[in-house]
Parts: C-alpha cells; sequence; structure tokens
C-alpha cells in the first residue's frame, strides 16, 4: 500500500496538476493507494478530476481518509461518496 503525502489546504486547478504528477509516477506495482486529506479545506472540479483519476488507475483500490466535512459535502454533491472507499 501506497500512501502520498497528506494533501494540504485547497486542491483546484493549481494544485491539481501536482497530484496527477504524483499519480503519473506511481509504480505499476502499487496494489493499494491511500489519499489522507486531514488538511485539505477545499477541492474544486480539477482536484475532483484527479481524485477520480486515482481511482481509475487503482482500479478501485484508492482510500480516502480522514475528509473534512466541507470536502465531503463536495464527494457527496458530486455522488462520489458512493463511488469511492472513504473513511
Amino acid at each position: 500500500m501506497l500512501r502520498l503525502p497528506s494533501l494540504d489546504g485547497w486542491l483546484d486547478t493549481s494544485g491539481a496538476p501536482q497530484l496527477a504528477e504524483a499519480l503519473n509516477n506511481l509504480d505499476e506495482s502499487c496494489s493499494e493507494l491511500v489519499l489522507d486529506l486531514e488538511n485539505l479545506e477545499y477541492i474544486s472540479s480539477a482536484g475532483l478530476r484527479q481524485v477520480v483519476s486515482a481511482h481509475k488507475k487503482m482500479k478501485g483500490k484508492l482510500l480516502v481518509r480522514n475528509v473534512m466535512p466541507e470536502v465531503m459535502q463536495v464527494f457527496h454533491m458530486a455522488g462520489f461518496d458512493k463511488r469511492l472507499n472513504i473513511s
């Protein structure tokens, strides 16, 4: 299992490319990925795209942890709370 560094602040058009780069550099042998969103205050559609991209790349073996209520509300409105493994 690989745990990416905690995402801090806002995940929007300025931060999404860094997450995309980290995801693109994942080793093919990685069988499970954890995104720790404990310090993520806001997620935009650009950030959501990267989370969904990670979910697809990991074939569902993506764990999203420590989601703040504001970010969880965005996941809920987008319907991703039903598609992602969130704890």
